[in-house]
């Protein structure tokens, strides 16, 4: 179900569909910039994404889309005869068919660059608390004990860094300040600047789960990664290692990477997204103090989200009337 935005026109050039929850308390500051463009838009009834059922009942009455992790499935761009662009909010596109958008005239447009920073400031905080057990001290000190483990300096250690693009070179970034040697694994070479500046060494995919002691995933979902982290993958890391995820929850092998925790076959994992989101209550992980969990929010801070409202509303409004404005982010309060 969606609801029209408050005073929204009886007509318009176009009517666009808002089911991204991130943008849903911010989306009518921008109802004058969109109202300009002849756009009017409705909000979704959404908590994490919209799935497959759910769009293909409400998106074949709209031209767009403003969208989050939604499933926008061939199935639903082939019935939304109507539909002409989808603006993602952030960075993930793996929820979108590509193929399907191409071949109905569909644009499909996201906001890259956009967290870079905020990320990688919470891969390597992350490290840290790994590496010097934080999480536990914290807990052990609001029980009433006096928790004092004896953790392990990441100076002179190996983090490797899955996924060398904006995200992952700010990683390569911070980690290399740190006294870290690193390691890159990506499709595509790492630029010769990143090189200079961090020392960052490209290595295959395996190679680096065998030399890391700390390995953050920040590539893309697609089939080439999907389970990627599994089994064999975890071994290779070892009983000394940690892995960190702030990517997509599909690039692990859930299961695989529970066995090898409850094992102690990794020395801890810090995951901020999951297999399915939100983690289900029942899950092992809850239960395990080598594991640090996250929702989903390594990029949420003010300035980057009010960074990416502006990009992905420009897009959309771009997308439909070939217009793109000049926006700066509202504040709201």
């Amino acid at each position: 179900m969606a609801h029209p935005a408050p005073d929204a026109p009886d007509a318009s050039d176009h009517r666009v569909l808002v089911s991204c929850p991130l943008i849903l308390d911010a989306i009518d500051d921008y109802a004058d910039v969109l109202a300009a463009h002849g756009i009017a838009y409705d909000v979704a009834d959404v908590d994490q994404q919209l799935d497959e059922a759910e769009l293909l009942d409400l998106l074949p009455a709209y031209d767009g889309i403003l969208a989050g992790d939604d499933e926008l499935t061939a199935r639903v761009i082939e019935t939304s005869p109507r539909l002409e662009v989808i603006a993602k909010w952030g960075i993930g596109t793996d929820g979108i068919d590509f193929e399907a958008a191409e071949a109905h005239g569909v644009e499909v447009s996201n906001t890259p660059g956009a967290f870079a920073d905020e990320v990688a400031d919470v891969v390597i905080g992350y490290a840290i608390m790994l590496t010097r057990e934080l999480h536990r001290v914290d807990r052990a000190v609001r029980e009433g004990n006096w928790h004092c483990p004896r953790g392990v300096s990441l100076s002179d250690r190996t983090f490797g860094i899955v996924g060398v693009g904006n995200i992952g070179s700010a990683v390569a970034r911070r980690a290399a300040a740190l006294g870290t040697d690193v390691l890159g694994h990506d499709v595509r070479p790492v630029p010769g600047d990143l090189r200079a500046a961090t020392g960052i060494e490209p290595v295959g995919r395996e190679e680096l789960f065998e030399r890391a002691d700390v390995v953050s995933l920040n590539c893309a979902l697609n089939e080439d990664t999907e389970g990627m982290v599994d089994a064999d993958a975890l071994d290779r890391l070892g009983s000394g290692g940690y892995l960190i995820n702030t990517a997509r929850g599909e690039l692990v092998a859930e299961s695989d990477l529970i066995a090898a925790l409850e094992a102690d076959r990794i020395a801890g994992a810090a995951l901020d997204v999951f297999e399915t989101e939100p983690l289900p209550p029942d899950s092992p992980l809850t239960r395990m103090d080598n594991a640090i969990l996250g929702s989903h929010n390594a990029q949420n801070t003010e300035e980057a989200v009010s960074r990416v409202h502006d990009r992905a509303v420009a897009n959309l409004i771009e997308g439909l009337t070939g217009e793109r404005p000049a926006l700066s982010a509202p504040t709201n309060g």
